[in-house]
């Protein structure tokens, strides 16, 4: 088809380009959020230029360098903030988000290309916990309790399964009705949606199991959220992520521990223990295998132990 010029200013194709991701690329209602915020500001910083009017095609390399050196020198966030260089490359991929949904229409604009992200250090790390620390973490909620079981439970979940944080809070008890089969000793399979409304299976240890079966029993409701507060409604990630915050605390762990956290030394622990890259790819959900090679400290290191305990002292 030939490439059309719009009529309509780049800003007006923001919302269909939200339509587009939850209909057609079936996102996340947090990633479409994302989104908007982050192309929000682009808008604003075109009538800032004064150009809110700005057509697709009148877009050039250069209106992206000036937004590039709005968001890296003037822009602040709410705490009176720089934004840092990861956080201008979530502005700068939402942008190029964009400018792919315009050109899969054949409407005439910039090549997504033309937009660089900001270059970070090829020496950052993902924050893991050792197994020690894990040990230390969930000890911390007191399990004579309603909501202390239920944090011990979320806990032993996140490190059992590797689940993201929304994954885990949109689950419901009838999920879990196959722990009723009396087994302790049994790794379970379950069937979640996570990112990108894509199925994939998670793991459920025995260990694990055995904190929801206790969890389980506990509840005396019919509430169909499986992780509920206090009022019997399902817990809100932000709830969660104040929960481990906290329980790290407690704990006496020095570094900041999130749910991702425990994500990320769940994913830590199976290289450590000789998962290989593909295998770890499913069990996280990730698209693309880039994704995980963020855990190469992990490998590397197990093959630099490998080097040296078989071809050591020069042989």
């Amino acid at each position: 088809m030939p490439v059309k010029k719009s009529k309509q200013p780049l800003r007006e194709h923001v919302i269909p380009f939200l339509d587009y991701c939850e209909v057609e690329k079936g996102l996340s209602s947090n990633t479409q959020r994302n989104y908007h915020q982050y192309l929000q500001l682009f808008v604003r910083w075109l009538e800032h230029n004064k150009t809110p009017q700005l057509l697709p095609h009148e877009l050039t390399a250069e209106h992206v360098w000036n937004y590039r050196l709005y968001l890296a020198r003037t822009y602040k966030t709410n705490r009176g903030e720089h934004l840092g260089k990861k956080s201008q490359n979530y502005y700068l991929i939402a942008l190029r988000a964009l400018l792919d949904y315009l050109a899969d229409r054949d409407i005439d604009t910039l090549p997504s290309s033309k937009i660089k992200l900001a270059k970070q250090k090829d020496d950052h790390t993902v924050p893991f916990l050792s197994v020690r620390d894990v040990e230390k973490l969930v000890a911390v909620p007191d399990t004579g309790t309603l909501s202390g079981l239920r944090d011990r439970t979320i806990m032993e979940l996140f490190f059992s399964s590797g689940m993201r944080i929304s994954e885990l809070t949109t689950l419901d008890q009838e999920q879990l009705s196959f722990l009723d089969d009396g087994a302790t000793d049994r790794t379970y399979e379950l069937s979640i949606v996570g990112k990108g409304k894509k199925v994939r299976t998670i793991f459920i240890s025995p260990r694990a199991a055995t904190w929801l079966r206790k969890y389980l029993k506990a509840r005396h409701d019919v509430q169909k959220p499986l992780f509920t507060n206090l009022r019997g409604t399902r817990l809100t990630p932000r709830s969660v992520q104040t929960m481990v915050r906290r329980a790290a605390l407690l704990a006496g762990l020095s570094q900041k521990v999130t749910p991702h956290t425990l994500r990320h030394t769940y994913a830590t622990d199976l290289l450590g223990h000789g998962a290989d890259l593909r295998s770890v790819q499913e069990l996280l959900g990730h698209q693309n295998v880039s994704t995980t090679q963020v855990y190469t400290h992990v490998t590397n290191k197990h093959l630099r132990e490998i080097h040296e305990k078989f071809h050591g002292n020069g042989s």
